[in-house]
């Protein structure tokens, strides 16, 4: 199992794959998310999810931006069918995001007729130019007077979210150091469209932590104190992240965790 590049995206096919993963990252990491994110990813594939990262450039009109990743996503989908890297028939196809990626599903799910199975929501946020961009506010820029503003704006966002969005099944996870997340908005939302069919989790970490890399620490033939030292380095800073994965992997499929 290998990522290959198609189409501008990144893909990854187990043998047998047990349903489609389409993930969409964060706003400044979301260019290479089969490195940014290859961990987690790489984790779903071994886990037989097929994962279709779509890379993208953030601009302020983000309506375009989620019908530029659908478009690809949907091609994709066609040419892994039609040559055979994925066998005809039903796979479940859930959408994954992290932060700026969690917008773009939820307007995909709003603006446009898809068929998903479930998304898994992490670390949402919803922000206003001002403060999405980092060096706006140091310039002291009056975005009003210059019309910079996202499209749809966060308010907005909310409005078509509320009103629109078809996807019943969601997995909200926030994180407990997390200073920028803004699930707690979106959470209430979701709520009263579609009550009962949304999970939310409050896991141990930070905004960071899906970007999280296993430390790789191998012992050497005689186990020295500086051995055990790097295995506790490993097992801290892998602990978050494999949280993460595990907590995902029981939502995919809860009937293989729950035997």
């Amino acid at each position: 199992m290998y990522w290959q590049e198609m189409s501008g995206s990144w893909v990854l096919i187990p043998r047998q794959p047990v349903g489609i993963v389409h993930f969409l990252g964060g706003a400044f990491v979301a260019t290479a998310p089969h490195i940014t994110y290859r961990w987690l990813l790489e984790n779903l594939g071994k886990s037989g999810y097929a994962v279709i990262a779509t890379p993208f450039v953030n601009t302020l009109d983000h309506s375009a931006i989620a019908l530029s990743v659908l478009n690809r996503f949907e091609s994709i989908l066609e040419r892994l069918q039609s040559t055979g890297k994925l066998k005809p028939g039903y796979l479940p196809i859930y959408g994954m995001g992290h932060s700026m990626g969690c917008k773009l599903h939820l307007l995909i799910g709003s603006l446009f007729q898809v068929e998903r199975d479930g998304n898994i929501l992490i670390s949402f946020n919803n922000y206003p130019v001002k403060r999405a961009i980092p060096f706006i506010e140091p310039l002291a820029l009056d975005v009003k007077t210059l019309n910079l503003e996202f499209v749809p704006s966060p308010e907005e966002t909310q409005d078509i979210i509320a009103k629109n969005y078809l996807v019943r099944r969601n997995l909200l996870i926030r994180f407990s150091n997390d200073d920028i997340d803004q699930t707690s908005i979106l959470n209430p939302i979701l709520m009263s469209r579609f009550p009962n069919m949304i999970a939310s989790l409050n896991l141990p970490g930070n905004h960071l932590t899906p970007l999280g890399q296993e430390m790789d620490w191998k012992a050497g033939e005689i186990f020295t104190p500086f051995d055990a030292v790097g295995q506790w380095f490993k097992k801290e800073f892998s602990r978050d992240v494999y949280r993460l994965r595990d907590e995902v992997l029981r939502w995919l499929n809860p009937e293989k965790f729950f035997k």
